[in-house]
């Protein structure tokens, strides 16, 4: 999670609660956007970077730090290495898988890499969202 006032001043009371990262992982640019736009719109999460393979979302993970990742399961680099990378590098990133594939074998291979929730590409957003946030209160 984001710190307090870079001041170091406490936080009024008043004040929104830090926001959560979130690094974006898909190599389909419009779905890559469409995922920034649902993401920014939200009052406590912010988007720390995208990625469109898997050298590039390790690269800013370790830059970044994020709280949460968004990681397509057949993303260039291989969704379920890249997920164990991720979880080595950042163990208190939380993953949330993004697929197009529901089928068993998918699924048992991100949860085995680290995943903390499984979404399909066609739930909505507030589906989306709320694994998102569930994972963030997992941390």
């Amino acid at each position: 999670m984001t710190a307090g006032p870079p001041d170091g001043s406490p936080r009024s009371p008043d004040a929104a609660p830090p926001a959560f990262s979130v690094l974006l992982c898909d190599d389909n640019v419009l779905l890559l956007e469409t995922l920034r736009e649902v993401v920014e719109a939200q009052p406590d999460l912010e988007v720390a970077g995208t990625a469109r393979d898997g050298e590039q979302a390790l690269r800013l993970a370790r830059r970044h730090r994020p709280d949460l990742v968004i990681l397509d399961v057949r993303f260039p680099g291989g969704g379920p290495a890249l997920a164990a990378d991720l979880a080595h590098w950042s163990p208190t990133t939380r993953i949330v898988a993004f697929s197009a594939y529901d089928d068993k074998a998918s699924i048992e291979q991100m949860k085995n890499a680290g995943v903390f929730a499984y979404v399909l590409k066609g739930a909505s957003n507030r589906e989306l969202l709320a694994a998102l946030r569930r994972a963030a209160r997992s941390r």
